[in-house]
């Protein structure tokens, strides 16, 4: 039987160069391990970052947390103090009116 002109029985040439793709892979492995050194170096970095911006940010609320409790105490007292010179206006006005003390206790009952 006769062979087709495009016979696969034809001996394969090789012309690949294997040193030029070796070089080319080799410098391609060594930017990609520079690149990937850069980005740890910035994760690292990032990292150390984050960790002091949290530990500002819990002195933050910490003081803030401080603080309300200051001004709740602070409003707290004036609020009493408030009450304790409305009665005593109170008391006064009783007084001044002609009540005795034991109507005025009598009252507050």
């Amino acid at each position: 039987m006769a062979r087709t002109k495009g016979s696969k029985n034809k001996p394969k040439t090789v012309t690949a160069d294997f040193a030029t793709q070796i070089a080319e892979k080799q410098s391609e492995k060594e930017a990609l391990t520079a690149e990937i050194a850069s980005i740890t170096a910035n994760i690292e970095t990032l990292k150390a970052d984050l960790k002091e911006k949290k530990s500002t940010l819990k002195k933050a609320e910490k003081e803030v947390a401080t603080l309300e409790a200051k001004k709740a105490k602070a409003d707290a007292r004036a609020a009493e103090e408030a009450k304790k010179a409305e009665a005593e206006s109170v008391l006064k006005k009783l007084l001044a009116e002609g009540m005795s003390a034991d109507e005025i206790l009598a009252k507050l009952k």
